[in-house]
């Protein structure tokens, strides 16, 4: 079975990936592959206090060796992000940031949000996941406050994004299961 993780990269009040991250979720919901959602608020990591880097593979901390376990899990990933000043959130930079090998050879999508779609903000984790050895599809799903959000804060996807959704989760099922094997080897 394929073990997918949406990861919600927003921990801040009154956000608005809580129910772009539930679409996601709604949306893969018929898929075969598993997805579970992951809330970054649910795994409070602080700013990266490992003393050495995370490509040793020698995690110190309790939280870092939760969330590698948490991690190590899946296949795959669909990064759920905000864009914040052109870029991704703090805290999913932070989460990425604290483990090396439990990302490497799996595949990743992005659903993204704000007054541009969120486009800026998969850029950088599109560069980000290249450094992690993660596969990055092509097909994303980019919301705007304009089109998809009533008054900037209420989340009304157009119908349009259903079929992206799909086309996103086919990329990644079929990368997450043709890295499987390098995973093996």
């Amino acid at each position: 079975m394929t073990n997918i993780a949406i990861i919600l990269g927003s921990t801040r009040p009154n956000r608005n990936g809580e129910a772009v991250a539930d679409w996601v979720a709604k949306q893969a919901s018929s898929r075969q592959a598993t997805y579970d959602l992951i809330d970054l608020r649910d795994h409070p990591l602080p700013h990266l206090d490992e003393p050495v880097p995370p490509s040793m593979g020698d995690y110190r901390n309790e939280h870092t060796r939760k969330w590698a376990e948490t991690i190590a899990a899946y296949d795959g990933f669909v990064f759920v992000t905000p864009e914040y000043n052109h870029s991704t959130s703090g805290v999913l930079k932070n989460a990425l940031d604290y483990l090396y090998a439990e990302w490497n050879n799996k595949a990743c999508a992005f659903v993204a949000y704000g007054s541009m779609g969120g486009t800026r903000a998969v850029e950088h984790l599109r560069a980000i996941a290249s450094e992690l050895q993660m596969a990055h599809v092509r097909q994303q799903v980019s919301f705007t406050f304009l089109n998809d959000f009533d008054d900037s804060s209420e989340f009304e996807p157009a119908a349009v994004h259903d079929d992206e959704a799909q086309t996103m989760f086919d990329q990644l099922e079929s990368w997450t299961e043709a890295l499987r094997a390098v995973r093996a080897a």
